[in-house]
């Protein structure tokens, strides 16, 4: 319940990636944060080390794999924006292409927008909700269909709303 309450500042604008993703709902940042047999079996399907899959964030300076090589972090950082929601190519094809091939990536647009309206800040309040579990307030990734501390089920509202595509995804993986 504290997560509620806390705060949000400048500093935790690491957790609102420039693409509009929610990193604090990320298993990756999950995983390093709280999760060592998950961080485990993260590097195990990366097949890298430990260290380095660990994530504390989109603009941290400890990325996981894939978010080293983001092409819309270093766009954005060229561009002098904070959110690709700001750019004057805004939406690029990079950038569809990115939203349409996971579920995690569902709301991209509905997220930029938000953000756009109300500032990171506002939003991250907001979203922080969408991936807390209804029972015990923990946050869940998009792939965590059973709350990862209660096993509360559906464990977020994220997963409630894209339950099937995530499956889907899940299944052809």
């Amino acid at each position: 319940m504290q997560k509620e309450k806390k705060q949000v500042g400048e500093s935790d604008k690491k957790l609102a990636a420039v693409c509009g993703l929610y990193c604090e709902a990320c298993s990756l940042f999950i995983a390093t944060k709280e999760d060592p047999a998950r961080l485990k079996g993260m590097a195990k399907r990366f097949q890298v080390s430990e260290e380095a899959v660990k994530c504390y964030g989109c603009r941290s300076t400890k990325r996981g794999p894939y978010c080293q090589t983001c092409k819309m972090f270093f766009c954005a950082a060229e561009r002098g924006i904070d959110f690709c929601v700001e750019c004057k190519d805004y939406p690029c094809s990079d950038l569809k292409q990115f939203q349409s091939e996971m579920p995690h990536r569902i709301d991209l647009w509905d997220n930029l927008e938000r953000i756009k309206s109300m500032g990171y800040q506002q939003w991250l309040k907001e979203i922080r909700k969408d991936y807390a579990c209804p029972r015990c307030q923990t946050i869940n990734s998009t792939y965590d269909l059973k709350c990862r501390k209660c096993g509360e089920e559906p464990s977020c509202g994220y997963v409630a709303q894209h339950r099937q595509e995530i499956e889907q995804f899940l299944k052809n993986r």
